[in-house]
């Protein structure tokens, strides 16, 4: 069993059926990026898309019902988007503010 085999067994075990929040970074063609940006927007999956400076160029996040939709989605959906240079997907452990509210974390 390869490397990426074993890491994804780790995560799926981890995670089973669980949600998953996933901040996800995107590499862009500087001409196409306005135009990724809108084309990731579109996805129900996704809940922000940002254009931003620095090391990369878009920043999306989006809530998935398991691990197995989240890398589907980066498979199927995500990766065949004309334009895409490089993606990074963080898998978020805990989130102390949501959309402006401060969560109780115990």
């Amino acid at each position: 069993m390869g490397k990426s085999a074993n890491l994804d067994k780790v995560m799926s075990d981890y995670y089973g059926e669980d949600q998953v929040v996933a901040i996800i970074t995107i590499k862009a063609n500087t001409k196409e990026a306005e135009k990724i940006a809108m084309a990731v927007s579109k996805f129900e999956l996704i809940e922000d898309v940002f254009l931003v400076t620095g090391d990369t160029d878009i920043i999306a996040k989006a809530r998935f019902e398991n691990y197995a939709g989240l890398k589907d989605f980066v498979l199927k959906s995500l990766a065949p988007i004309n334009g895409i240079k490089d993606t990074k997907t963080l898998m978020v452990v805990t989130a102390y503010k949501e959309r402006g509210v401060t969560k109780v974390i115990e």
